[in-house]
């Protein structure tokens, strides 16, 4: 092989092996505990199907709250393994997504094309995502079974893999902290 065409191949080698390390770390999340002197937000929503979700309809359940837009391609990767979660959990955990600052005509034909199907409340403003303290999507934060939040997960996570289920399954237990 050629100096030319040998620096041509370790180039794009060097350059296949920065595209590998860029779609890994994209793939990262940070899961921090949730700030023990921070109460919880108050739960009292109604999804785009008319069902009310509060605090007293979900006690007892662990609550899977994910704060996501349609334009943001992470949540994008995320979006089916939270169906998934949705699909395999029996309703604990309860999985609740949250779309920040778009209109319901999109949410749902995004749903619809999908085939998305868990429940979807509306932030249209941003209120939600701002009393939870989101800033980074999609994020999720993970509340136990006695209401309080738990953790805050920045980031795509494979909510129907192993590590998210060792996450889950403690907060399933009635009393726990």
């Amino acid at each position: 092989m050629t100096p030319v065409a040998r620096r041509f191949v370790g180039s794009l080698v060097w350059g296949l092996g920065l595209l590998t390390l860029s779609a890994s770390a994209l793939a990262q999340f940070d899961k921090t505990a949730w700030p023990a002197r921070q109460a919880t937000s108050v739960i009292d929503w109604q999804d785009l199907q008319g069902q009310k979700w509060t605090a007293a309809n979900l006690k007892g359940k662990a609550v899977v709250v994910n704060f996501w837009a349609t334009w943001c391609a992470p949540c994008k990767e995320e979006l089916p393994s939270l169906q998934t979660l949705h699909e395999i959990s029996g309703g604990n955990p309860v999985v609740i997504g949250i779309n920040v600052r778009e209109p319901a005509s999109r949410v749902s034909r995004y749903m619809k094309s999908t085939g998305l199907d868990f429940p979807v409340v509306l932030d249209a403003q941003g209120v939600l995502a701002k009393q939870w303290g989101v800033t980074v999507y999609p994020t999720t934060v993970l509340i136990g079974a006695d209401g309080q939040a738990r953790w805050r997960v920045q980031g795509d996570v494979d909510w129907s893999g192993r590590e998210a289920e060792g996450w889950l399954k403690p907060l399933m237990l009635p009393t726990q902290r």
